[in-house]
């Protein structure tokens, strides 16, 4: 596996393993911050209505140097915006700010109770405008896939949650793999919140590596890909070197040990 590695979706298009998480990258240093991450490699961005710079990726991707079809784009459909009609004008809303013929993935970005399903609905009927490569999901519990799945006509190419070593949902994972889901980790560096944590420095003395590198590469030895978010230079390039080492058996028991079932961001588990 390297920086440039992709996994195949289950309707065969490829999304890289490692991009760009952009929340509360803020539009005045977006230009600047999204340069620096094409220029290191990351061909990933990951933002959202809710996020507020929709517009300033479509200009970082419009404006470079490579082609189009080089970048994989994902954006999220916000919670005041659910509902069959409603996702549908969001969707064109968030077009024009991109200003791109089309984006790679868009998902729900919450499963809001009695709107989520038609929201389903909606974005598969976008798949037929070709504005839009692959529909999925985020903050999808195991409850809120198995409604799902009984009524959509097209399974959720990706399902991203936040995922790290102490919200390490064995269960969610297994689900998703058995359905062809593939499960995406967003906050994978808890927000900075457990890198002073004693195992995962321990781990990380070993390989001479950072304790977000150690996070990072823990994710993907998951088979899980993930967008860390970096607005600084140094830490861009950090993230991405993560290629050129395996954390043994051993190292992922330790980090695996670490489940406590604490999430870092808003839980989602607790949504009917």
């Amino acid at each position: 596996m390297k920086f440039s590695s992709k996994i195949r979706l289950n309707n065969g298009i490829e999304m890289p393993y490692l991009g760009l998480g952009v929340y509360q990258i803020r539009p005045r240093e977006a230009d600047r911050v999204f340069q620096w991450a094409i220029d290191l490699g990351y061909r990933l961005f990951d933002t959202a209505t809710f996020y507020g710079n929709e517009k300033e990726v479509g200009k970082a991707i419009s404006t470079s140097t490579f082609n189009r079809k080089e970048f994989f784009i994902t954006s999220k459909l916000w919670n005041s915006d659910q509902g069959y009609k409603k996702a549908l004008t969001a969707f064109d809303k968030s077009m024009d700010r991109f200003g791109l013929d089309y984006i790679d993935l868009y998902l729900i970005h919450w499963p809001v109770t009695n709107l989520r399903l038609k929201s389903w609905t909606a974005l598969e009927s976008l798949l037929e405008t070709e504005r839009v490569k692959g529909i999925g999901v985020s903050n999808f519990m195991i409850n809120h896939l198995e409604e799902l799945l009984v009524t959509c006509s097209i399974i959720p190419l990706v399902n991203q949650v936040e995922f790290h070593p102490w919200l390490y949902n064995r269960n969610l994972l297994k689900y998703c793999e058995d359905n062809q889901i593939q499960l995406q980790a967003y906050s994978p560096l808890t927000k900075g919140q457990k890198l002073g944590d004693k195992t995962l420095k321990e781990i990380g003395k070993k390989h001479g590596k950072s304790p977000p590198q150690i996070l990072i590469r823990w994710c993907l030895q998951h088979n899980v890909p993930t967008i860390p978010k970096s607005a600084d230079k140094k830490h861009l390039k950090q993230n991405a070197d993560v290629f050129n080492f395996d954390l043994s058996k051993d190292d992922m028991d330790r980090l695996d040990s670490l489940r406590k079932g604490e999430s870092i961001t808003w839980d989602p588990r607790g949504i009917p």
